[in-house]
């Protein structure tokens, strides 16, 4: 019996707890979730100057998003590519989304490379597009 006695005594010093790994996690948290805050603001990150719509719906998350800025430069969901890349990058995506795909346009851009763009989009199973536009403005209205 003073065998275990003496092993409970031994047992009952101070019991410490160690902060470091708790905080080392907390840490790898906060940077997990500012990244992934990060993820959902990928459309809008070209400046440009989309046309004026009186009604607009929000975007998904999911849908592909094909840009063409005011200078003709293609973007597929944030980076940039080029017109004959557009197709190949791009199938898979359109797969995936049910055919549905988005694009962003300049108003004052190149219509005959959105044209282009939209060619390329259904090569690549695009067969419907969302339109991406500003909110405000009434149908016929032209921005200043």
């Amino acid at each position: 019996m003073s065998a275990a006695r003496r092993r409970f005594r031994e047992d009952g010093d101070a019991v410490t707890f160690d902060f470091a790994p708790m905080v080392d996690i907390v840490l790898l948290l906060l940077i997990f979730f500012f990244l992934t805050s990060n993820l959902g603001a990928r459309q809008n990150a070209l400046p440009l100057d989309l046309p004026r719509a009186s009604s607009t719906v929000q975007e998904t998350p999911d849908l592909p998003i094909v840009s063409v800025t005011r200078a003709g430069k293609v973007f597929l969901n944030g980076q940039e590519t080029t017109l004959t890349r557009l197709r190949g990058q791009l199938e898979p995506l359109a797969r995936a989304s049910g055919g549905l795909v988005g694009l962003r346009a300049d108003e004052r851009g190149n219509y005959g490379t959105v044209v282009r763009v939209m060619d390329e989009i259904k090569k690549a199973g695009g067969s419907r597009l969302a339109l991406g536009t500003q909110p405000g403005g009434a149908a016929g209205e032209s921005a200043p």
